[in-house]
């Protein structure tokens, strides 16, 4: 057995102090209600406690982001500038990535090798590869086809203005990087509502994009409820761009509350991603991958592979390999390196999750593994793995959001993408096959935002991702994360 982690002093400190929001450039206390205590979910205990930005803070957030585009402190910087600011962040990023993985761990239950290696250090990557966008903003010009007269033509992208970015607790450093990162190499102004429960990282990246240079003002970060703060800032007439990750249903709600002036809006919303295994794939490997795919963050990841159909003459390898890596993954706090899957979120979360499979035992599944939380501290659910899981059954058709996997054989490939499109959702899908031809093939049929073929949930910022159906509008990542934060301007130039 291996020696627990030992949380850093400068973790330790930052917990044991005050936190607050920053609005316009100052730290100030949160005038929104009493301070919202912060629970570490591998233990239920509290660790700190935020209290909430008042509406009137949020206004005065979104005037100061307003004030500084307009007089151009940021926008109006160089694209070289720009892009050492944003170099810098993903510096400091790298210098504190310890510290941020620890609170990282504490506030969201994330195993410490995964969130110092993989959140943190992808956060950091995004500011560098956004960093490298600064310079190369594409535009264009050209010769107009106007008759007997001589026009120049050129088109322009220019920032939208003040983005609101509302991010989710399941991974709140590298969602707020990949909202924060493309708005600010656009040269937009920014104010950042992180998850209520799960502020501490993005609050911490605030101080490390004031070290960096961002100017004071560019960004504000507010912690706080959705259902309130989320809302009145989707609303207000000054923001011109909403970006939000989150669930379907609150998405549908952020429409309305959007309308007002019709802000440009992009959501990243829920998922139902269906892994498709086929009789060629190299089975070792595609059963570790759907497993990886549902139980990595017990499954509280938007692209998790929760519905996994097996082509028929090796769905019961696949079936009993899934069962026997949920029966043998060992639960604990993520500080401990021995631990392979960390707690849920919440205690009202372990609930949810809870009620879902129960569905699904009295609707009729067969439950291999799993099936009820683990008594204790914290708020461990384990792996659970369902087979004869109807395509009518709730935990078939709904996001569970947790560690949680259905498993059905299909015969033919037709019928494989029958029933990975027959969801509402269409954000992820994977395909396990030894035939790349018919792995294409299947992807390019299937309904889904980013299809990985022999591989689950690999993040590449170079590639857009976002939803098909319900699972959202617009797409983040790359070339196309970038101009969701920009308007496009035509200019024409009479030259005679």
């Amino acid at each position: 057995m291996n020696t627990p982690h030992k949380v850093s002093q400068a973790a330790l400190d930052l917990l044991a102090g005050k936190h607050r929001a920053l609005v316009g450039g100052d730290w100030v206390a949160g005038e929104g209600g009493e301070p919202k205590p912060i629970i570490d979910p591998a233990e239920g205990k509290t660790i700190a406690s935020v209290a909430p930005a008042s509406l009137e803070q949020a206004d005065d957030a979104v005037a100061a982001g307003r004030a500084a585009f307009l007089d151009r402190r940021w926008s109006g910087q160089t694209p070289a500038h720009k892009q050492r600011v944003l170099l810098r962040v993903a510096e400091l990023i790298e210098r504190d990535a310890q510290t941020l993985a620890e609170l990282e761990t504490l506030n969201g239950g994330k195993l410490f090798v995964a969130a110092l290696h993989g959140e943190v250090a992808h956060a950091a990557e995004t500011f560098r590869y956004y960093a490298g966008w600064c310079t190369k903003l594409p535009g264009a010009t050209f010769d107009p086809s106007v008759p007997g007269q001589r026009f120049h033509g050129l088109i322009r992208n220019e920032p939208v203005g003040v983005a609101v970015q509302i991010v989710p607790w399941n991974g709140p450093l590298v969602m707020a990087a990949w909202k924060l990162a493309p708005a600010l190499a656009a040269g937009c102004s920014c104010t950042l509502k992180p998850a209520e429960i799960t502020p501490l990282t993005a609050l911490y990246l605030g101080r490390l994009l004031l070290e960096a240079g961002v100017p004071e003002g560019v960004v504000s970060i507010l912690p706080g409820p959705g259902g309130k703060l989320g809302q009145h800032l989707a609303r207000h007439p000054q923001v011109n761009k909403v970006a939000f990750t989150g669930s379907t249903e609150v998405g549908k709600q952020l429409l309305a509350d959007a309308r007002g002036n019709l802000k440009r809006l992009s959501l990243e919303l829920g998922g139902k991603s269906p892994v498709l295994i086929f009789g060629d794939a190299d089975l070792p490997r595609a059963i570790a991958g759907a497993a990886d795919a549902i139980f990595a963050n017990a499954g509280q990841v938007c692209v998790a592979g929760s519905r996994v159909y097996a082509e028929r003459g090796v769905y019961r390898e696949v079936l009993d390999g899934l069962a026997e890596t949920a029966r043998g993954l060992r639960l604990g706090p993520g500080l401990d390196p021995d631990s392979e899957m960390g707690p849920l979120i919440s205690a009202s979360h372990r609930d949810s999750v809870d009620e879902l499979v129960q569905s699904g035992v009295s609707e009729g599944a067969r439950l291999l593994a799993g099936g009820e939380p683990l008594a204790g501290q914290g708020y461990f659910y384990p792996p659970t793995v369902f087979a004869d899981a109807g395509e009518e059954m709730r935990i078939t058709r709904e996001e569970i959001f947790g560690p949680v996997v259905t498993v059905a054989p299909f015969d033919t490939a037709a019928e494989a993408v029958r029933l990975a499109n027959q969801s509402r959702y269409g954000l992820a899908a994977s395909v396990w096959t030894g035939d790349l031809a018919r792995g294409h093939e299947i992807a390019e049929n299937l309904e889904s935002g980013i299809v990985w073929i022999n591989s689950h949930g690999i993040p590449e910022l170079s590639m857009p991702i976002g939803g098909y159906k319900q699972s959202g509008w617009g797409r983040e990542h790359g070339l196309e994360g970038l101009k969701i934060y920009m308007e496009t301007k035509s200019i024409m130039a009479r030259m005679d």
